[in-house]
């Protein structure tokens, strides 16, 4: 079984950058990860991937198996899924070259063991997007979608339509609405960051690599 399901090798940008050539080694989160986000979804995906992304794998209409021949799985099922090992997060870096220098990167994931790695491919069935693959640091398999086009057109949609009953409620709460912000263009400036950065920040995902007021002091130096 592949580590993960790449496209052709070609590595989707970051919001508001331009394509990287990929790197030896590919770290997971640099900026050779070739799992970055393309904000303008993935192009000649059907065709490219038809066993993977059928016609009819949506979360409305649900089938007696998925994509790979086994049994598909039932929306409240993914829900509680996510429920337990899921996770909605707004990553940020600093930019230079960016006009509001910092980059923001919503995601998707759902985490477990190698094991139970064909749920794995049932999730990716149901929302017909994303990767799977290897997680070293925690050793589990990993789903992971990062298209904004796919989280505000196919993940946002279920869990608004199947929506979390715990704690992870208002983590997506506020993750929603950064994808919406940002489909809307609002992460292009100072104003609309320093939102987005507040959404972040109250989504109570555990300690970050920079701080709230790293991020608020780099919008203070961004000049007009």
């Amino acid at each position: 079984m592949p580590r993960h399901l790449a496209r052709g090798g070609r590595v989707p940008a970051h919001i508001g950058e331009a394509l990287l050539p990929p790197a030896v080694g590919n770290p997971e989160g640099s900026l050779r990860d070739p799992l970055t986000t393309d904000p303008k979804g993935e192009v000649r995906r059907a065709a490219g991937y038809p066993q993977i992304y059928a016609a009819d794998n949506t979360p409305a209409l649900v089938k007696n198996t998925d994509a790979y021949g086994c049994r598909a799985l039932t929306p409240w099922y993914v829900t509680g899924l996510a429920e337990g090992e899921g996770c909605f997060c707004v990553a940020f870096a600093v930019r230079p070259r960016l006009r509001a220098r910092i980059e923001v990167r919503p995601s998707f994931s759902l985490s477990l063991n190698e094991k139970d790695v064909g749920l794995l491919h049932g999730v990716q069935a149901f929302f017909g997007c994303g990767w799977i693959r290897e997680s070293k640091g925690d050793r589990t398999f990993k789903f992971e979608a990062r298209s904004l086009t796919d989280l505000t057109g196919t993940v946002v949609p279920h869990f608004e339509r199947f929506p979390l009953a715990g704690a992870k409620a208002r983590s997506f709460s506020g993750f929603a609405e950064v994808c919406r912000m940002i489909e809307q263009g609002n992460h292009r400036t100072s104003a609309g960051l320093r939102e987005i950065v507040g959404l972040a920040y109250g989504m109570n995902l555990g300690k970050r690599r920079r701080s709230k007021h790293d991020l608020l002091r780099v919008l203070d130096e961004v000049k007009g």
